[in-house]
C-alpha cells in the first residue's frame, strides 16, 4: 500500500501552491486547515482558509466517498459495476450521481465524435496501465476489445434514470471524468457551509474557490510533464477556477524501450500517437475541464488550440514533446514561464 501511495504521490500532474494571508476577519487570519485521504485511486487533499471545521471536513470527505462508492470500476457492487455486468442484459436504474455523470459523458463522446468515448472500458480493462497487471496486448485481444467500443450503444432513459449497455461486455469507464464531478459536488458542500476560500485537488484536479486576498488569485503551477517529483515549468493565477490536468507520462507501461501512456484510442486500440505531452484546462466547472483535458488531448495541439478557442470560459496550456508552451488567447499576461528549456511558443 506504501509503495502504491508513494507512486500516485509521485504521479499527481499538478502543483499548487497556495499560502495563507492576511484579512480583516479573525476567522480568515487562521493558518489553513488540510485533511488528505485516498478515493478514487489517488490521493485528495482539502483545504480550508475560513470556516475550519471537522465538521466541515468530514461533510465534503462524506461527499467524495459516496461518489467514489457509487461510480469506481475498481469496487464490485458500485452502480457502474452492475451497468457493466448487466450489459446486453437488462437496464439499470441510477441514482442522480451515476447518471450525471454518465450523461455528461456522453455529451463529451459525442462532441469529439468518439475520439473521446466513456465505453472504452474493454480497452481501458485490457491494459490495465497503471495496475500491477498491466501489460502490452496482443493485436488480437485489441481487435476484440475495439468490436465493444461504441457510445451509441449506450440508453439512457431520462424518465427512470435507466441505462443500458447494448451488447455484452461492453463497459462503461469513467475514469476520465468522474473526479472532476466529484471535485464540484465538493465545492458545492463547502459553499454551503459557507466555505469561501479553499482549495480542493483531487489528484492534480484542482478547485481553487475564491481568491488569495481581494486583489490576488490563487498562483497554480503547471507541472514539467517529464518530471515526476513536481517540477512546475510554469504558473498562471485563478480565481474561483479549476484547473485540470492531463499528460502522458501521468500513467505508463514500457516495453522493449517504448512507453505507452494511458490515454487509449478507440479507432486503433492503442495509445493516443500525438504531438502534446501534457494539457491543462482550466475552466468554471471541473467536470467539463476533466473530460476537456482528455477529449482535447485526443485532438493533437493544432485542432485542439482550435476547439478551446471556439469555446466561452475555457482556457488551455498546451506542452508539446519538444518542450514548446502554446497557451490559448484568455491566458495572454496571465502565463508564466518558470524553466529555461521549456519555451512559450506563442
Amino acid at each position: 500500500m506504501k509503495k502504491r501511495l508513494l507512486t500516485i504521490l509521485l504521479t499527481v500532474f499538478l502543483v499548487v501552491y497556495f499560502t495563507g494571508c492576511s484579512t480583516k476577519n479573525a476567522e480568515d487570519s487562521k493558518d489553513p486547515v488540510s485533511k488528505t485521504e485516498m478515493f478514487m485511486g489517488t490521493v485528495i487533499k482539502v483545504t480550508l482558509y475560513d470556516h475550519q471545521s471537522d465538521e466541515v471536513m468530514d461533510k465534503v470527505f462524506d461527499k467524495l466517498k459516496e461518489i467514489d462508492d457509487i461510480v469506481s470500476i475498481n469496487k464490485k457492487g458500485t452502480e457502474i459495476d452492475e451497468v457493466n455486468k448487466n450489459a446486453g442484459i437488462k437496464p439499470v436504474k441510477m441514482s442522480d450521481t451515476s447518471f450525471d455523470i454518465i450523461s455528461s459523458g456522453l455529451k463529451y463522446s459525442n462532441l469529439s465524435n468518439g475520439d473521446y468515448d466513456i465505453t472504452v472500458g474493454p480497452l481501458v480493462k485490457l491494459w490495465s496501465i497503471g495496475l500491477p497487471e498491466a501489460k502490452v496486448p496482443t493485436q488480437d485481444e485489441i481487435d476484440n476489445a475495439k468490436k465493444l467500443i461504441d457510445y451509441d450503444k449506450v440508453q439512457i432513459n431520462e424518465d427512470t434514470k435507466e441505462v443500458y449497455l447494448e451488447e455484452k461486455g461492453m463497459m462503461l469507464d469513467l475514469g476520465s471524468i468522474a473526479k472532476g464531478y466529484a471535485a464540484d459536488e465538493a465545492v458545492r458542500v463547502l459553499k454551503e457551509a459557507g466555505v469561501k476560500r479553499a482549495i480542493v485537488d483531487l489528484g492534480g484536479n484542482i478547485f481553487a474557490m475564491g481568491s488569495k486576498s481581494e486583489d490576488k488569485g490563487w498562483t497554480i503551477g503547471i507541472q514539467d510533464p517529464v518530471e515526476l517529483r513536481g517540477n512546475a515549468l510554469g504558473s498562471l493565477e485563478v480565481k474561483n477556477k479549476t484547473v485540470v490536468t492531463t499528460g502522458i507520462y501521468e500513467r505508463f507501461i514500457e516495453k522493449d524501450g517504448v512507453k505507452y501512456h494511458h490515454i487509449l484510442n478507440p479507432e486503433t486500440g492503442y495509445p493516443y500517437d500525438t504531438n502534446i505531452s501534457g494539457i491543462s484546462i482550466i475552466a468554471d466547472k471541473s467536470i467539463d475541464a476533466d473530460a476537456l483535458s482528455t477529449l482535447i488531448f485526443t485532438k493533437g495541439l493544432e485542432d485542439g488550440l482550435k476547439m478551446v478557442d471556439d469555446m466561452k470560459n475555457v482556457e488551455a496550456v498546451f506542452v508539446t514533446n519538444d518542450k514548446q508552451v502554446y497557451i490559448t488567447s484568455g491566458l495572454k499576461g496571465n502565463f508564466k514561464l518558470l524553466k529555461d528549456d521549456f519555451k512559450l511558443a506563442n
